[in-house]
C-alpha cells in the first residue's frame, strides 16, 4: 500500500469522524446575512447547488444537510469492484464544502414543513427556511421483486448508492470460485445512470477475464435495448468474446424473484444460479422526496424546467435523479449542471429578479476496459415546460472508432471524474 494511499484512508476516517462530532455546529442556525437556504442532500446535484448557492450570493445563509459524513460516488464505482481502483478513490468529505462557507449538518431529514419552512433534523434541531432544495438521489421500489427483502440485499448487493455494498460486491468477486456466473439485473428506466449497469458487466467480466476465465457475466435486462447498446456489443465482441451474455425482455430478462439461500435468480422464462448476484432493482426518488411531498404517482418528482422548483409545493425545488424533466440524463455530470440552475434560479427569485433560461449539459463516460471507453454527451434546454435535446442532439462515440480514439475516450473518463470531484468537493 502506497504512502498516499494510506493517508488517505486515515484523512476519510478523520472526516468522518470530525463530523460526527460537529454534526450540529454552533452557527448551524445563523451564518450568513440573507435569507436562510437548506440543501437536502450531499450527492453531486446537493452539493453543487450548496456550494453554487453561495457564489451566486454570499449572504445567503446555507445549509447542507446529508446523512453520511463520507460521500461514496457511483461514477467509478465499478472500476473498485473490478478491482481496479481502490474504493476510497470514490469517498469524499465535506470539508471542501465547509471552506466554502457553508453549514454542514451531518444528519438525517426527519420532517419537512412546506406551510410552516421548516426542516426537522435527527437530533430535533430545526432549521428555517425561505427556499428548500431537495436532491434525493433514488430509492428501491419497495416489493418490486418477490423475496429482495433486507437480508437478500446483503448477500445480493445492489451496490448502487452504498459504499459498503460497493466494498462487498468487490470481496464477493474475489471469493468466487472460477467457472461460476456473474448475474447482473438492470431494471426498467426511469433509473439512475442507464449505462451503468453495462459498464459494471464490462469491468466485471474484465476482472474475470484475467481471474476466473471459466467464469461469465449474465444481464438480465427488463428493458429492449440499453443505452449505447451497439457500442457496448461491439465491444464485447472484441474484448470479451463468450463472457457477456446479455436476455433481454422479450428473452426473459425481466427479474421477478429471488432466492437468497440458493442465490438464485428467477425470470418468467427461466431461472439462474448465481456465483455473485448484483441486483439492482426497479427505482423511485429517495425518501426525501416523500418528506417534502414532491413525488407524484409515478414515485418521481416533477420540476419546472428553469427553476426546478417542485410543481407539487411552492419554494421547494428538486434536483439530481429524482426530478423528472424531460430529456434531461439522470447523471453526476447532469446533476452537477442542475445543481448551479437551480442556485442560479433561487438568487434570482430571492432577489426578485426572473431566472435566466438554462442550458444542461451532461457527459457520460463508460468505461469498458482500462484502456477502453465510449461516451454520450448532450446539451438539453427547456422547450414546453421539459428539457429537450439541443444544439444537434446527444453526441455519441462513432461505433467503428479506431482503438486510439477508445483509449483517448478512457483518459477523458478519469480526467473528467478528477475534475467533477474536484469542483464539488474539492
Amino acid at each position: 500500500m502506497t504512502e498516499a494511499r494510506v493517508h488517505r484512508r486515515q484523512f476519510l476516517r478523520s472526516a468522518a469522524a470530525g463530523a460526527a462530532a460537529v454534526a450540529f455546529p454552533a452557527p448551524l442556525l445563523s451564518q450568513g446575512l440573507g435569507p436562510p437556504v437548506v440543501v437536502i442532500g450531499g450527492g453531486f446535484g446537493g452539493a453543487s447547488c450548496a456550494r453554487a448557492l453561495r457564489r451566486a450570493d454570499p449572504r445567503l445563509a446555507v445549509t447542507l444537510v446529508e446523512t453520511n459524513a463520507v460521500y461514496t460516488a457511483l461514477p467509478h464505482s465499478s472500476a473498485a469492484i473490478a478491482g481496479l481502483a481502490e474504493l476510497t478513490h470514490q469517498q469524499f468529505s465535506y470539508d471542501g464544502i465547509k471552506r466554502a462557507g457553508v453549514n454542514v449538518a451531518i444528519s438525517a431529514a426527519t420532517a419537512i414543513d412546506p406551510q410552516k419552512r421548516t426542516v426537522t433534523l435527527a437530533g430535533g434541531a430545526r432549521l428555517d427556511y425561505e427556499r428548500l432544495v431537495v436532491s434525493p438521489g433514488i430509492d428501491f421500489r419497495p416489493g418490486a421483486i418477490q423475496g429482495y427483502d433486507e437480508a437478500a440485499v446483503n448477500v445480493m448487493p445492489p451496490a448502487w448508492n452504498d459504499g459498503a455494498q460497493i466494498a462487498l460486491l468487490r470481496r464477493q468477486l474475489e471469493a468466487m470460485e472460477d467457472g461460476g456466473a456473474v448475474v447482473i439485473s438492470s431494471p426498467v428506466n426511469p433509473a439512475r445512470c442507464p449505462p451503468a449497469p453495462y459498464e459494471r458487466a464490462s469491468l466485471i467480466a474484465h476482472y474475470l477475464k484475467s481471474n476466473k476465465p471459466r467464469s461469465k457475466v449474465i444481464v438480465l435486462d427488463a428493458k429492449e435495448g440499453f443505452t449505447m447498446q451497439k457500442l457496448f456489443e461491439a465491444a464485447w465482441a472484441e474484448l470479451y468474446p463468450g463472457l457477456i451474455e446479455w436476455v433481454g425482455l422479450s428473452n426473459g430478462g425481466a427479474l421477478t424473484a429471488v432466492d437468497a439461500a440458493t442465490q438464485t435468480l428467477s425470470t418468467d422464462f427461466d431461472k439462474y444460479k448465481a456465483a455473485v448476484a448484483n441486483v439492482i432493482p426497479p427505482q423511485i426518488a429517495g425518501r426525501v422526496a416523500e418528506l417534502a411531498g414532491t413525488a407524484d404517482r409515478t414515485g418521481w418528482c416533477p420540476v419546472d424546467p428553469v427553476t426546478f422548483e417542485s410543481k407539487l409545493q411552492r419554494n421547494i425545488h428538486v434536483i439530481g435523479d429524482a426530478a423528472i424533466a424531460g430529456a434531461m440524463p439522470r447523471s453526476a455530470s447532469a446533476a452537477h449542471s442542475q445543481g448551479a440552475i437551480c442556485a442560479a434560479a433561487i438568487a434570482a427569485l430571492l432577489a426578485g429578479r426572473t431566472p435566466a433560461e438554462p442550458a444542461l449539459v451532461s457527459s457520460c463516460y463508460s468505461l469498458i476496459a482500462p484502456d477502453y471507453a465510449i461516451a454520450q454527451r448532450g446539451t438539453y434546454r427547456p422547450v414546453d415546460g421539459q428539457y429537450a435535446e439541443a444544439d444537434g442532439g446527444a453526441v455519441i462515440s462513432p461505433l467503428n472508432a479506431p482503438r486510439a480514439m477508445r483509449k483517448d475516450e478512457a483518459r477523458q473518463a478519469e480526467a473528467w471524474y478528477r475534475t467533477i470531484t474536484g469542483e464539488v468537493f474539492g
